[in-house]
């Protein structure tokens, strides 16, 4: 199956590029970059030479009619008027930014500070949390791929909030990322003086992630839930790690929530859940697909607090859309994403 990249040269794009070099369906037919067009990838990136030295193109919607499948690994703003244009070619689409993931058009203008898009293209979207809506994605044509911190927090909470184990009026979540997850683009806020040995808060109360969570939960649980969810940028390059918090509403064990979990995702390869006392890390997903949970049912307190971490850039955006491509297509999840965590 022949694919292109829109926004090849950002690091959710290049992390495409890698894992699309050992899938055995898939060729790469065209890498698209607007501010490096007529540039090597290679140029780019030093450590693809020799590899893949495709030539980097700028956008043209004719030329993208030659290929079966388009990933979107743009900044947010940009998939809204392209995207619609290749849906009405019936060409499929995968989208790693946030344009299409938020229903309400007024939600997402409230949040993201942009314009929408069309509300009849964002009824056509299907988010793509690969183990929660796996007969969606199957038969969809448009993919709106879930954010990195979401993707963390809905695999940790939805088993717990679905079986009724906790209050979801109760749900407080503290989120660490590394600083990949705030792009390539250079800022005051990644630069290395500010956050080598150094945790910064951010975006507390007005995270754009807020409302897609909390979209899928009250999907999932029929009724409207809200959130505590507080980010922090950690000296690291990738990983997220989510801990979350919340109210038992049930006696249960922390080997009884285990067992819950492990029944839930027991036909999901990607999510692996700890035994007791053993509490997942950053470093054991880096590199991977694979999202990691523990558990602790706390009668102390009557919170189950649960751990969640993923690598931000593949879990959290292109092994994930990568895995929604395969299940769009009849493909095993695995397909071309079965690779051992890099460690250390």
């Amino acid at each position: 199956m022949k694919v292109a990249i829109i926004g090849a040269t950002g690091y959710s794009g290049i992390e495409l590029i890698r894992l699309l070099q050992n899938h055995p369906y898939v060729e790469i037919e065209m890498i698209i970059s607007g501010s490096h067009d007529g540039s090597r990838i290679s140029e780019v990136y030093p450590h693809l030479e020799e590899i893949i030295d495709d030539k980097l193109v700028a956008l043209d919607i004719e030329q993208l009619e030659k290929v079966d499948l388009v990933f979107f690994a743009t900044p947010s703003g940009v998939s809204k008027n392209t995207l619609p244009l290749l849906m009405d070619r019936g060409i499929k689409c995968i989208d790693l930014s946030g344009d299409f993931r938020l229903k309400s058009p007024g939600a997402y203008e409230d949040w993201y500070g942009l314009e929408a898009a069309e509300q009849k293209y964002l009824d056509q979207a299907i988010y793509g949390l690969s183990e929660i809506y796996s007969k969606k994605i199957s038969t969809a044509t448009y993919i709106a791929n879930p954010g990195c911190y979401p993707t963390a927090v809905l695999l940790g909470l939805i088993p717990a909030l679905k079986s009724g184990i906790i209050d979801p009026g109760s749900i407080v979540i503290d989120g660490k990322s590394g600083v990949s997850g705030a792009g390539r683009k250079a800022s005051l806020g990644t630069h290395y003086a500010e956050i080598n040995e150094n945790v910064k808060a951010y975006k507390l109360g007005r995270h754009q992630h807020i409302p897609e969570i909390e979209q899928t939960l009250g999907d999932v649980y029929g009724e409207k839930v809200n959130i505590t969810f507080s980010t922090h940028l950690i000296p690291m390059s990738r990983g997220i790690m989510c801990t979350m918090y919340a109210d038992f509403q049930q006696d249960v064990t922390t080997d009884e929530i285990i067992h819950l979990y492990k029944e839930y995702y027991q036909n999901s390869p990607f999510v692996r859940v700890r035994k007791s006392g053993i509490w997942p890390a950053t470093k054991e997903v880096a590199g991977s697909n694979y999202c990691d949970l523990g558990f602790l049912a706390d009668h102390r307190t009557g919170k189950l607090s649960i751990v969640s971490v993923i690598d931000n850039v593949v879990k959290g955006a292109a092994g994930q859309a990568i895995q929604n491509m395969n299940l769009m297509n009849g493909w095993k999840a695995t397909t071309g994403l079965l690779m051992t965590p890099v460690y250390p």
